[in-house]
């Protein structure tokens, strides 16, 4: 191959990668060290730097990834970590992505990467028990997903009152409301804000003793609106709840949308996968049912980071909303042929009239990697095991005389405290025991084995673990209920000894 003038490598593939993999493989091994942290500032001078006039070459950038930015990356595929609701991707699914940075750079056109793209959203329709007919799209993740499936419900919204708001806008759509519990993501709002909607548009509504959306006072507040000249373009409902996993009641909502004549959405981006555990699939009645869904492989599917999909119902209001108008460069710059001679002869399964992406990376292959290696079998499975993890805490939870369950467990979070025997029966400490349990969740954040995040829940704040993590285990649940205990024990012991010296 004749060398390009290029200032970077093209070629070489090999021995770039064989120069970092050690470093991987030394990351994944998940030294309990919190080297970020330790060396915060070695790492920090050693890479900032000005813009560079020359440019390093290969063989020194390469060196200071392997030295200085694989080492000091953020392990949230330890199998102690449990924050939040994210996780480092498996290995296949990983390789993938990698592959399709090369092979797949684009997800158009008549290649394997662009087929892969559809056939990924063919098999999460499978898995999901997902009607064929509904229209799926690859995204970003749950704030993308849940825009593009709003930006289809105010398309809907407009359509009813003989509007087209992709062509001329929103002035026909009156004081548009959005209905969602208090506990839905805040992503919700953005979502508003951007569909031009409006954030005080949206309606937050009560929540039971459970965490799951009021239905009796989304029918009224439904009917109120109406009345008082409100136009409602969604009710978003919430499979598996970012606070606490709780699942809102499905069947219900999807029985008053119908009356209403309202547009459902069903936010899944964490819990949707839920419904693969047998135990918890009749709380899922009714998921099917919605107009529009999202769901994120990036999280329990395991898959790298920057994917989530979502599903409408109605594929033709999808691209009525989403649109792009067509370009002579691209679409005109393609044959109509009977025999393909080329993979050029074709755009391939087209999706940039269905989401805000026109460009993007090949995100199919990195979901259709996870299921075939799996299969629906042990996605299952996965499932089914983390959120047994959660029950398992519980139990602990429920045995120890210091620890209190929060929130019942629905999916695979489990929102706990420690509480002290003195104060088990007082109800005046609320502010010392969120102090207590602040502390607990910082020094465990500093021992660095065993991270879970943290929520507040009517103003008492909790310990928060979520289990999608492929690489955590039996031992590594145990492991955080202990750690729990023996320090909370030693942040009392200290706060009693203060309070005897004051």
């Amino acid at each position: 191959m004749e060398p390009t003038t290029d200032p970077s490598i093209t070629t070489a593939l090999r021995e770039a990668v064989d120069t970092i993999l050690p470093a991987m493989e030394q990351f994944l091994r998940f030294d309990s060290r919190d080297l970020a942290a330790i060396e915060y500032r070695q790492w920090r001078d050693a890479l900032n730097e000005p813009l560079p006039e020359e440019g390093a070459g290969a063989k020194a950038t390469l060196e200071t990834l392997g030295k200085i930015v694989i080492p000091h990356g953020t392990p949230i595929g330890a199998p102690g970590f449990s924050g939040w609701v994210t996780t480092m991707p498996t290995v296949l699914p990983a390789v993938a992505a990698f592959s399709a940075s090369f092979a797949g750079a684009q997800r158009w056109w008549l290649q394997s990467y662009n087929f892969l793209e559809h056939l990924a959203l063919e098999w999460l329709k499978q898995l999901l028990c997902l009607p064929s007919a509904y229209q799926g799209t690859f995204n970003s993740g749950g704030s993308v997903a849940n825009l593009i499936a709003l930006g289809a419900a105010r398309q809907r919204a407009c359509e009813h009152l003989g509007v087209d708001a992709s062509m001329h806008g929103l002035e026909a759509l009156k004081r548009p409301r959005l209905y969602a519990s208090n506990q839905a993501h805040h992503v919700v709002h953005r979502a508003a804000a951007l569909l031009g909607l409006g954030r005080r548009a949206v309606v937050q509504l009560p929540t039971d003793d459970s965490f799951r959306l009021d239905v009796n006072a989304l029918r009224h507040q439904l009917r109120r609106d109406r009345a008082e000249g409100c136009t409602p373009v969604a009710v978003i409902a919430t499979a598996g709840t970012t606070n606490t996993g709780a699942i809102d009641p499905l069947s219900e909502i999807v029985s008053i949308c119908r009356q209403e004549q309202t547009w459902l959405h069903v936010d899944g981006a964490y819990g949707g996968f839920g419904i693969l555990d047998p135990e918890l699939a009749p709380l899922f009645e009714g998921f099917s049912e919605a107009d529009s869904i999202a769901v994120d492989p990036h999280k329990w599917l395991a898959v790298p980071v920057g994917c989530g999909a979502t599903f409408v119902r109605d594929r033709e209001l999808l691209r009525r909303a989403f649109t792009l108008e067509p370009a002579e460069y691209l679409e005109g710059s393609v044959r109509q042929v009977e025999t393909i001679n080329s993979q050029f002869d074709g755009l391939g399964y087209t999706f940039h009239d269905f989401n805000v992406e026109q460009s993007a990376q090949s995100r199919g292959v990195t979901v259709w990697a996870a299921l075939k290696e799996m299969g629906a079998v042990g996605m299952r499975a996965r499932v089914r095991a983390h959120n047994l993890f959660a029950r398992q805490l519980a139990s602990r939870v429920y045995a120890s005389p210091v620890l209190e369950l929060l929130t019942p467990v629905s999916l695979s979070i489990c929102c706990f405290r420690y509480v002290p025997n003195e104060l088990r029966t007082r109800t005046d400490v609320m502010p010392l025991l969120n102090n207590l349990n602040r502390e607990i969740v910082a020094r465990l954040y500093s021992e660095h084995r065993y991270i879970p995040s943290s929520t507040e829940l009517n103003g008492v704040f909790a310990i928060r673990p979520c289990y999608i993590n492929p690489r955590t285990t039996s031992a590594d649940v145990d492991g955080l209920v202990e750690a729990v205990e023996r320090l909370g024990a030693q942040i009392w012991a200290r706060l009693q000894t203060k309070a005897k010296t004051i």
